[in-house]
């Protein structure tokens, strides 16, 4: 899925620890050292633009592990939305990565790709060096509600050939809780996904007072993104479209389903973050995505749907990306002098971002980059 803002905001993104002080609007931290991370609308263009909620990456906090871009979106009626309609598009330098709970998709990629992913199905693009894409909600769907996340390539993988992993994970289940773990090893369930770096993820249902505890890898960082219902995690309370994160060094992470929160005589209410034990009504299942990695330990530039490690790079992409699909000449597209690279379209064989067939819909021009550079943020 492409981030389609119309001005998207340039993030250095550093692996680090934050402070109380350093801490932005939407991110506070909670009881039992979890940073909660509130969730912000963000329409992805167009007249009906389909809404997403967006919890990484945000001013203070880019990275859990290596996933720098976390969107929920639905549950949509197609009907009143249209649906998800994203025409073709670029990446660099990261894999995104799709998980629907209702719905299907119909993926056409620039590495020669074409898929239908339904819930259930594990789909890793490996951008590597670039490639191009498209998503399209099928004509039959109805209800289209999913998740879609990124991790960052590190350094010495970044320039891979693109291609597509998908794995179906079966689902692995104890006393109140289900999982399917689409990467990494959690909860005895070992995923058949490559990650070019050390990751866990998966999808946890728990029933109504259900509690679950999962041994993860103490190198880790670990979010716990909620898309349905409440979760009390290590201990803090997480209402829907929130994520909680910790930092590494825990083996052991403590999920529990919550109770619906109520307004009370003592002034408490179902929007108050805080942790209210005793204030509720009726129990709830839980539905929540799981994320955990390795620290990536390297500064990254995202911008547009662009991962790189500078500027120069970033503005590099947009130029080629502009030129090969022939919406402004490398030189215009850059804002200074191209480099024959960028102009060199003639070569299919020669293209960054691939070739797509006939009778497809145009692809996406890029946003203009910022009048600006980017500057170190806390």
């Amino acid at each position: 899925m492409s981030n389609t803002e119309r001005n998207p905001q340039e993030h250095l993104c550093e692996n680090r620890p934050y402070t109380r002080e350093g801490l932005s609007p939407g991110i506070t931290h909670g009881a039992g050292g979890v940073e909660v991370l509130e969730p912000r609308d963000v329409p992805l263009g167009g007249p009906r633009a389909m809404q997403v909620r967006r919890t990484l990456p945000q001013r203070t906090r880019s990275l859990v592990g290596a996933w720098c871009f976390l969107d929920l979106y639905g549950p949509d009626d197609v009907a009143e939305t249209g649906g998800m309609a994203v025409p073709r598009h670029p990446h660099t330098g990261l894999a995104t990565v799709s998980w629907l709970f209702s719905g299907r998709i119909d993926h056409l990629d620039s590495a020669r790709n074409w898929a239908t992913f339904r819930p259930g199905d594990a789909v890793f693009m490996n951008a590597g060096r670039g490639i191009t894409h498209s998503e399209y909600s099928s004509p039959e769907v109805t209800t289209l509600h999913g998740a879609q996340f990124w991790y960052a390539l590190p350094d010495e993988h970044r320039f891979i050939a693109p291609h597509l992993d998908v794995h179906r994970p079966e689902p692995v289940e104890g006393e109140g809780w289900q999982a399917r773990v689409f990467v990494g090893d959690l909860l005895g369930s070992r995923s058949q996904i490559h990650s070019y770096i050390p990751l866990t993820g998966a999808e946890l249902r728990l029933a109504p007072g259900a509690s679950l505890e999962i041994e993860v890898p103490a190198g880790h960082e670990h979010g716990l993104l909620v898309v349905e219902g409440a979760a009390d995690f290590e201990g803090q309370r997480l209402e829907a479209d929130h994520l909680g994160v910790v930092d590494a060094g825990r083996q052991r992470l403590r999920i529990r389903a919550a109770a619906a929160l109520s307004d009370d005589p003592g002034g408490h209410t179902s929007d108050d973050p805080g942790n209210h034990a005793g204030d509720h009504t009726d129990e709830q299942p839980l539905l929540a995505l799981l994320f955990g990695g390795q620290p990536l330990d390297e500064q990254i530039v995202m911008w547009w749907n662009f991962v790189g490690r500078s500027h120069e790079e970033i503005a590099a992409y947009r130029a080629t990306y502009q030129a090969e699909m022939g919406f402004e000449t490398g030189a215009d597209a850059a804002g200074t002098t191209a480099s024959a690279d960028s102009d060199s379209v003639q070569d299919p064989s020669s293209l960054q971002f691939g070739e797509f067939p006939p009778g497809t819909a145009d692809p996406l021009p890029a946003p203009q980059l910022p009048g600006v550079r980017l500057t170190p943020r806390r």
